[in-house]
């Protein structure tokens, strides 16, 4: 996937990073996508916590593969992440992302980050297909798997 999608060298996912974070993510339920990740403490803010920085990088990340997955390339145009439970590092994180909404060119999608099941950061994002110019604002707010 990384040759076809213009993430090669992407610091989270590229294959071809020399600091990659090696990202991977695979088809889950429904359209959604799924991924795990161990956070080291060369990523932590406070002391042996994710830093929030980090986090939003991977929510974005699973956003942006969900459309990956669907044979969309597109750019974040706006997301909002509510942090709602501290996230330690060295232990096993499960992303996820699907897709609520869809008028092309644009995109809303909704991603977790859940620990042991228990759910630390959820984020929301509208997106653009790469290299279309439209306003973002478009998509309507609070849109469930529609369409235009």
């Amino acid at each position: 996937m990384h040759d076809s999608n213009g993430h090669d060298h992407c610091l989270l996912c590229g294959a071809y990073h020399p600091h990659s974070w090696n990202l991977c993510f695979t088809p889950g339920r429904e359209g959604e996508v799924v991924s795990t990740f161990i956070a080291s403490k060369d990523l932590q803010g406070y002391d042996d916590l994710v830093h929030g920085g980090v986090i939003c990088s991977l929510l974005d990340a699973a956003m942006t593969h969900c459309l990956f997955h669907q044979s969309i390339q597109a750019v974040t145009g706006d997301l909002r992440v509510r942090f709602l439970q501290p996230v330690s590092c060295e232990v096993p994180l499960e992303l996820r992302a699907r897709l609520l909404f869809t008028c092309p060119p644009l995109y809303q999608l909704r991603a977790e980050l859940r620990c042991d099941g228990q759910l630390m950061a959820k984020a929301e994002g509208k997106f653009m297909r790469r290299g279309c110019h439209d306003n973002i604002d478009k998509i309507p707010a609070n849109q469930n798997n529609h369409s235009c």
